[in-house]
């Protein structure tokens, strides 16, 4: 999620070398595809919702985070009364649950591979992400640069299941890394297990505008600065080193963890939990369960929202780039500060651009959302036109008055193309009530659900969605007809 706040310079229409921030069209309107979803309403009256995922060996429930720091559970499809864990009293303060747009709480849960195998050290263990106070006469594991106040801290925590599966044990959590923060937004928010065994977590670059800032590194920005674990994809192995002393990995400096001895950043000054670099805010990735890709969602700027695949080592562009297009971060030759110039796809060289297929590319201009929600690869079996393709959203359509009508899509990786679904169910196929989009989740068998709100954190607008074919033959036909007519969704004016 991103606190979209359009800098003076773009409301001032400045142009840049190449593209005016003040139109924010500067890439082809996404239009609507001719995959049809029917919005199953699982669960309602949720406070922010944002995230589901079911623990191994268990095909019954689906965790969902609620942001304000309640892990839920969804049990064949039933939302149970009560919560597996609380952490109401970790998460807030610093969260201000009164403001629909505050990124700070409980924003991710993983399990670990070995969680339903008696004998492995992650027996009945899960990790979340969460942001917290950090207490007086305490230090973090990474503190924001440039001596910046620490007005908060992101953290994993490790957590233990108790003999029933609703519920976490809150007495055994154990803290395994952290990082500080001065700005309030910018968090990331994804922490998940890869198929190579690893835990990873996407930071965000530290918050502001531009990686300019208090806590922001110069020159570059922190993005690109190797010695910050701020604006980059993370791996580690989260286990208590006592519990695998035969691992080949080196020991964490705080001695909770260990840090793969494959990572590419083992230099001087640099951060060593690093796999790659260069994001703004990745707010959510997720791992094919099919082919183990590692696809994220990267929150723009201004003007160009992203879909990467992630590799080992890679450099992502920001700030040099936003999406395709050349950023600047201060104000130049090339153009105002927050303003983007020229689209320069493969240029330059060392960065990697957003996915591109045999079509397109995998971005999309402030026209058609202001904050892209990244979600799964379907793997599931209910809809399979669906199948191969990445699922994602948009927070909202418009930021202000009010931030309002969030958006669904799906991605075709091959082609480049990507294209809103249709939803017959609704007036004019657009979500209601001004919902907006904060995350998705996969259960056990692959089938995704999407996580609306219109409500802060601490409201009762929170909806878990789950995706399922039409019902009707009927409203198939009636769906035909607005894929031929070539509907499309009304853009931000």
């Amino acid at each position: 999620m991103k606190t979209a706040q359009l800098c003076a310079a773009s409301l001032l229409g400045v142009v840049a070398s190449g593209v005016s921030l003040g139109q924010q069209d500067v890439l082809p309107d996404i239009e609507r595809g001719t995959i049809a979803v029917h919005l199953n309403p699982i669960a309602t009256g949720m406070a922010a919702p944002l995230y589901g995922i079911s623990a191994p060996g268990d095909s019954s429930r689906l965790y969902v985070l609620e942001q304000n720091g309640l892990v839920r559970i969804l049990q064949n499809g039933s939302l149970l009364p009560g919560a597996a864990l609380n952490m109401q009293s970790r998460v807030a303060p610093p969260m201000n649950p009164a403001n629909a747009n505050d990124e700070r709480g409980l924003l991710g849960l993983t399990f670990h591979p070995g969680f339903s195998n008696p004998l492995s050290p992650g027996f009945r263990t899960l990790y979340t992400y969460n942001s917290e106070p950090i207490p007086v006469g305490t230090a973090v594991t990474y503190a924001a640069p440039n001596g910046a106040v620490q007005n908060y801290k992101n953290v994993i925590n490790e957590w233990k299941m108790t003999d029933d599966p609703n519920v976490i044990d809150p007495a055994s959590r154990r803290e395994i890394i952290s990082f500080g923060k001065n700005a309030g937004n910018h968090n990331g928010g994804t922490v998940a297990y890869g198929p190579d065994g690893y835990l990873y977590l996407a930071l965000g670059d530290g918050g502001n505008a531009n990686d300019v800032g208090p806590s922001h590194l110069e020159p570059g920005g922190n993005a690109q600065n190797l010695s910050t674990p701020l604006g980059k994809m993370l791996r580690i192995d989260p286990v208590n080193p006592a519990l695998n002393p035969g691992s080949p990995d080196a020991v964490s400096p705080n001695g909770q963890y260990r840090v793969p001895t494959t990572n590419p950043f083992q230099g001087a000054g640099q951060v060593p939990e690093i796999y790659a670099s260069g994001f703004r805010n990745p707010y959510r990735f997720a791992f094919d369960r099919l082919n183990g890709e590692l696809i994220l969602a990267d929150v723009g700027q201004n003007t160009v929202e992203e879909i990467d695949r992630v590799t080992l080592g890679g450099n992502y562009g920001w700030g040099i780039k936003e999406g395709s297009f050349l950023f600047n971060r201060t104000t130049g030759p090339g153009g105002a500060a927050g303003t983007v110039g020229p689209r320069s796809p493969g240029s330059p060289l060392g960065l990697i651009d957003p996915i591109t297929g045999t079509q397109g590319t995998l971005e999309y201009d402030h026209g058609d959302g202001i904050s892209i929600t990244g979600g799964f690869v379907y793997r599931g079996t209910e809809i399979p036109e669906l199948f191969g393709k990445y699922v994602f959203g948009d927070l909202a359509l418009r930021n202000l008055p009010p931030r309002v009508d969030g958006r669904l899509f799906y991605a075709d990786l091959a082609t480049g193309i990507i294209n809103e679904f249709l939803l017959p169910q609704f007036v004019d196929g657009v979500l209601p009530d001004g919902l907006t989009v904060h995350g998705f989740g996969e259960d056990a068998s692959g089938e995704l659900y999407a996580m609306v709100t219109n409500t802060p954190a601490n409201g009762t607008g929170g909806i878990v969605y789950r995706l399922e074919t039409v019902p009707t033959p009927g409203t198939l036909s009636l769906i035909g007809g607005f894929a031929v007519l070539g509907l499309r969704r009304r853009r931000a004016t």
